[in-house]
């Protein structure tokens, strides 16, 4: 049985992010969106949450499933038995950062990563900068599913309130 890892932080998950989860779920049998837990980092939603979110969001894709790590990619790849890492790719930039992370994957398990292009709608689209965009008042319904811009506003309102 075929399977990926799609590994990132989705903090939020775009439709940018979507697009490349719906194209893996096409090719793979199994995918496994991993939710990538960065101890120094504290993001606007909780993993817990992030989670919850794709789930929600991906709840059409039968075959994809949320989880969140923590460590070596390599040994989530190990552990899901899969064999390709998928990451969506924006631009060069994004490749120039994430080749030399794909190669030493590759050394240390076998797993292949296999670099999708994004939808061009979304190739400037980054969770980053959708927060910034919603902490500044912009509207970045046309980058999320609107459960997940409902979300982002409700905590960019919280945020402000606080």
């Amino acid at each position: 049985m075929s399977a990926a890892v799609i590994p990132g932080s989705y903090d939020p998950f775009t439709l940018g992010h979507r697009f490349v989860v719906t194209q893996a779920a096409t090719r793979f049998e199994r995918v496994i969106v991993a939710v990538v837990v960065n101890p120094n980092k504290r993001g606007m939603f909780t993993v817990a949450e992030r989670i919850a979110m794709i789930e929600a969001d991906c709840a059409d894709l039968p075959n994809v499933t949320v989880r969140s790590w923590t460590g070596l990619l390599v040994d989530l790849v190990r552990e899901e038995d899969a064999t390709t890492i998928v990451k969506g790719l924006r631009s060069e930039t994004d490749f120039a950062y994430e080749a030399p992370m794909a190669q030493m994957n590759r050394e240390l398990s076998g797993a292949e990563t296999f670099f999708m292009l994004t939808d061009p709608r979304f190739a400037h689209v980054s969770s980053s900068l959708i927060k910034e965009v919603a902490r500044l008042g912009g509207d970045t319904a046309p980058y999320l599913s609107p459960a997940i811009h409902q979300a982002l506003d409700n905590r960019v309102d919280r945020v402000r309130a606080v």
